[in-house]
């Protein structure tokens, strides 16, 4: 299926495109927000600059649209031969199918290592796509981020336990006498105490 717009009417609708405040981004921010979680946006200092910076549960989220990132397309490359399998909410235009194959690939690598750089630095990274905030199962998502945001707060606030040296581990130094000894010693306390009355 050949394109329907010209060249300069398909720029001109992509360069309309933005990275920043987009419908899916904005549902998930509105939706965080209504739940009392607060955030802040598209920080520069956090590798990859995520689109939502949680800092006190240390977590990234990047809202991702399907067909930008490539949502579950597999591309392999044999001998300089492109396979790619489209997936059911990404389908890669078949014109000028080398550009759009190259540029999905680089998107792909680039968030991978963006993940990667966070994860290293002991950041939680969450990953939610376009097609998972549609009407349907937008809840259904949000419970799931909620639960992972929960978890992520409980492991870098809870208190460490503390482990303590038992018996079985360690040999405890004695206050008095000796343990064998010890039925003696009170038999012989028990003789002394008559005695002396």
């Amino acid at each position: 299926m050949t394109d329907r717009l010209t060249k300069e009417q398909r720029h001109r609708c992509m360069s309309k495109i933005h990275s920043k405040d987009t419908k899916p981004e904005l549902k998930v921010r509105r939706w965080l927000w209504s739940h009392g979680y607060r955030y802040r946006l598209c920080v520069k200092s956090v590798p990859g600059s995520p689109d939502i910076v949680m800092r006190p549960y240390r977590t990234a989220i990047f809202v991702n649209g399907c067909f930008w990132h490539g949502h579950d397309v597999q591309l392999t490359i044999d001998n300089e031969q492109c396979t790619i399998e489209d997936s059911a909410c990404c389908k890669i235009p078949k014109s000028n199918r080398g550009f759009w194959v190259e540029k999905i690939r680089r998107n792909q690598q680039r968030d991978e290592r963006n993940y990667q750089i966070l994860k290293d630095n002991g950041w939680q990274v969450i990953v939610v796509w376009e097609c998972e905030l549609k009407p349907s199962c937008i809840e259904q998502t949000m419970r799931a981020v909620e639960l992972r945001l929960n978890q992520c707060f409980l492991d870098i606030h809870s208190r460490k336990v503390r482990q303590y040296v038992t018996e079985e581990d360690a040999e405890l130094p004695a206050a008095a006498e000796s343990r064998a000894g010890y039925g003696k010693t009170t038999a012989v306390a028990k003789k002394t105490d008559n005695t002396k009355l």
